[in-house]
Order: C-alpha cells, then structure tokens, then sequence
C-alpha cells in the first residue's frame, strides 16, 4: 500500500480547526470553521472518490477520536447511511499512532503503540491501493520526517486564517515535491496532489 496524506490547509497553511468555531481552541484559537463556507459539492463529491480509494485508514489520537464520535460511533455517521465517507470509514481498517489509547470503540480500529515507524513500513509492504491518512497533522508532521509518505493532496482553501497551527513547522527537514495532479472548484478551492522526489535543488550562490 502507498500511504497518502490528505490535509484541509488555508493558503497560509493552517490545518486546526477548520470545521467550527468549537472543533479545536489550543492555544486560544478562536478563528474556527474558516473551511466549511467554502466547502461546495465539489470538493464533497471529489473528498468521497478519495476515501472510496482507501484499503484503511491511519490517524493521529486526536483526529481519530474526532472521527469516531461523529462518522463513526455518533449518531452522525449512523445517519448518513451510504455516504461514500462514512461508508468508507465504517467498513475498512483503521490505524491510530498513539501510545495512550487503550480501548478503542471503533469497530476495527488497531493502535499502533510500539515501533509505529517499522509497524507503518510493515502495512505499507502489504499488497493494496492506499493507506490514507486524513487531518492528524503532528502525525502527517512525523510521517514526513521519516520520509514515510509516498502521495500528498492538499485541499486549499482560498482563506488567510491569519492564526493557528500549520501544517509544516517554521523549521524541518526539506523534500522536493513532484505536482502530478491540480484542479479548482467553483469556490476556489485548489486541489494539488503532490509526490516527495527527494532533496530539493538550491540555485547556488552568485558571484560579483
């Protein structure tokens, strides 16, 4: 399996709390649910053939725990029937890196709580299409810097946030990025789907 990121980033490049004013206030965030107003059929329509892709999913604790009390063990995701996202969620495997979870109530859920970086490269190895990792942005953080990540898509929205947390640190180590796929929805939001292709080029220093 490759394992793809899949992350909802502002063009400033914050990833919290895009889905309300209340999803996550770390930090006294308090410019939540920038992304949903520009959430349009579109960007659900093209986010449902994604995780139609996926032969399981892997997160972070806190997105995982997101995830679960609504596609997954709240009402919500019961409710939506034959949605391809919670259709998706609910009946494939799912992964969460973490080294407190304990007792996971999310049908076949599995923590991964020892070595995660031999235990992804173990999945990884396995016959299959994808291992998809949505939100979970420490993870995704992590999962760069041990160059584990074969596929990045990057869904962003036309927004400067202005606050929050980013996707990528003020400092880290540095990939090139090969563009294979782009697109835009009605609404702005740019879809760019990236692959890691190693160090990047630096233009050397000039002389006078």
């Amino acid at each position: 399996m490759k394992l793809t990121t899949v992350t909802n980033v502002s063009v400033d490049g914050v990833i919290q709390g895009l889905g309300g004013p209340d999803e996550d206030r770390r930090g006294g965030f308090e410019r939540g649910g920038w992304a949903l107003p520009l959430f349009d059929d579109e960007t659900e329509t093209f986010l449902g053939q994604v995780y139609q892709r996926a032969d399981a999913f892997l997160f972070g604790r806190r997105t995982y725990e997101i995830f679960a009390g609504s596609w997954g063990t709240g009402s919500w995701g019961t409710e939506q029937g034959d949605n391809p996202i919670s259709l998706a969620l609910n009946t494939r495997p799912k992964y969460v890196a973490s080294a407190t979870l304990t007792d996971p109530r999310w049908a076949d859920t599995t923590v991964l709580a020892g070595d995660v970086a031999d235990a992804l490269r173990e999945l990884k190895a396995k016959p299959g299409g994808e291992l998809q990792v949505h939100g979970s942005g420490s993870l995704v953080r992590w999962l760069f810097d041990n160059r584990l990540v074969d596929e990045i898509t990057l869904l962003i929205y036309p927004v400067v946030v202005g606050q929050g947390t980013r996707l990528f640190p003020a400092t880290g180590p540095d990939t090139a990025l090969e563009l294979v796929d782009s697109q835009a929805t009605s609404n702005g939001v740019t879809i760019q789907v990236y692959q890691p292709s190693g160090a990047p080029q630096y233009a050397p220093a000039t002389t006078t």
